[in-house]
C-alpha cells in the first residue's frame, strides 16, 4: 500500500532552510526506487518552480504550491487550515515539519484540527513501525514513541540528521488557500527581525555561548563579534539569563532551547545537566573555561583551560586574518 508523506518546507528569505533538508532525508526511502512511499513537499507563500530544482535533488516526487492572499501569509491559523485540506485531499498518512519557532506554532494546530498523535523534537524515526525518538528527561533517556491514527505528525530537530542528496524528478501541484479565513486568530502587526544579522539558534550550525564565566552582558560583544566571523549563533546558560546579561530567547538547556549544531563552542559555562540537556546532540563540542573539574570539560570534544575573555577575542582577530 502507498505510503504518502507530506513534508512542511520552511523559508527564509524566499530560499529553502538547510534544515529542511536533513529533515527530508530522515523520511526518505533508503533506495529512491522503492514505490511504497512517496514524498510530497509543502511549499507556502513562494514560488515553487523556484524551488523545484532543489526539491528534486533530495529525492522529493511532489510539490504541493499553497498559494495565499497577502493578508493570510502570516496567520498561522490559515496556514494550517490549508494544510489539512491537502493532508486530506492526497491522502497524507504522515506530517513532517521542523521543530522551529514555526513548526511549533503550526505542527499542534494541525494535529488538534485532526485529533492526530504529534511527537515534537524528533531525533528518528522508523516509518514502518510509525515509531519516533525522542529526549526524555532532561536528555538522560531517548524514548521510543509508538505512534498510532489515520495520520501521524512528527516534529523533527533542526541539524539532528546529515543531509544526503538522491537526484528525483518532482511534479508541481496547486493548491489556493485564498479562500480560507481565520475567526479565532487574527494578525495585526508583523515585526521582523533583521535577517542580515540574526541567525535563528535552534538552526544554527554553529553556536558560540557563554556561562558565568562571561561576568556581564557588555562581555556577550565578544560573543557576537567571534559568531559573526562564524556565522554562528550566540547562545547563553540560564544563569546568564537568569543575571540578565542576555534575552530568554539565547537560553539553550533544558528551560530554554534543544539544539544540535554541528559545533558548539562553550565559554564559561560549567555544564550542568539542565545545560547539557540542551546541547548534548551538538556534532562537536568545544569548552573554554577556567576550571578544569567543570562538567563541560567531560563532555566536551576539546577543551581548553583559559579564560574565554581572552581567548575569544584572540580567536576573533585570527579569524580576521584569515
Amino acid at each position: 500500500m502507498m505510503k504518502n508523506i507530506g513534508i512542511i518546507i520552511e523559508l527564509e528569505n524566499g530560499r529553502i532552510k538547510e534544515a529542511n533538508f536533513g529533515m527530508i532525508t530522515l523520511v526518505r526511502p533508503k533506495d529512491i526506487e522503492v514505490e511504497d512511499i512517496q514524498l510530497f513537499a509543502f511549499v507556502m507563500g513562494a514560488d515553487a518552480e523556484i524551488l523545484k530544482k532543489d526539491l528534486e535533488s533530495f529525492g522529493i516526487s511532489k510539490i504541493i504550491d499553497i498559494s495565499f492572499t497577502k493578508g493570510q501569509q502570516d496567520n498561522p491559523v490559515v496556514s494550517a487550515k490549508a494544510l489539512i485540506n491537502v493532508i486530506k485531499e492526497y491522502n497524507i498518512q504522515m506530517v513532517f515539519g521542523l521543530s522551529t519557532a514555526t513548526g511549533k506554532d503550526l505542527l499542534p494546530r494541525i494535529a488538534a484540527m485532526l485529533d492526530a498523535p504529534l511527537v515534537m523534537d524528533c531525533l528518528g524515526v522508523d516509518l514502518e513501525q510509525n515509531l519516533a525518538r525522542t529526549s526524555q528527561y532532561s536528555g538522560k533517556t531517548i524514548a521510543t514513541i509508538k505512534m498510532t491514527g489515520d495520520v501521524l505528525v512528527f516534529g523533527v530537530r533542526p541539524n539532528a540528521i546529515e543531509s544526503k542528496k538522491v537526484q528525483a524528478s518532482a511534479e508541481i501541484l496547486r493548491f489556493d488557500g485564498s479562500h480560507l479565513v481565520s475567526k479565532s486568530l487574527k494578525v495585526i502587526k508583523t515585526d521582523a527581525a533583521d535577517k542580515a544579522s540574526f541567525i535563528n539558534l535552534v538552526e544554527a550550525e554553529v553556536i558560540i555561548a557563554g556561562g558565568r564565566g562571561m561576568k556581564n552582558g557588555e562581555n556577550f560583544t565578544f560573543l557576537s563579534l567571534c559568531a559573526e566571523k562564524l556565522n554562528a549563533a550566540v547562545g547563553a546558560s540560564r544563569v546568564a539569563v537568569d543575571s540578565g546579561w542576555v534575552p530568554y530567547a539565547m537560553q539553550v538547556g533544558q528551560t530554554g532551547e534543544k539544539v544540535s549544531p554541528r559545533v558548539y563552542i562553550a565559554c564559561g559555562i560549567s555544564g550542568s545537566v539542565q545545560h547539557y540537556a540542551g546541547m548534548k546532540t551538538s556534532g562537536m563540542v568545544i569548552a573554554i573555561n577556567t576550571d578544569e573539574t567543570a562538567s563541560i570539560m567531560s563532555n566536551c570534544d576539546y577543551y581548553v583551560k583559559a579564560d574565554a575573555l581572552k581567548i575569544i577575542p584572540e580567536l576573533t582577530k585570527q579569524l580576521e586574518n584569515d
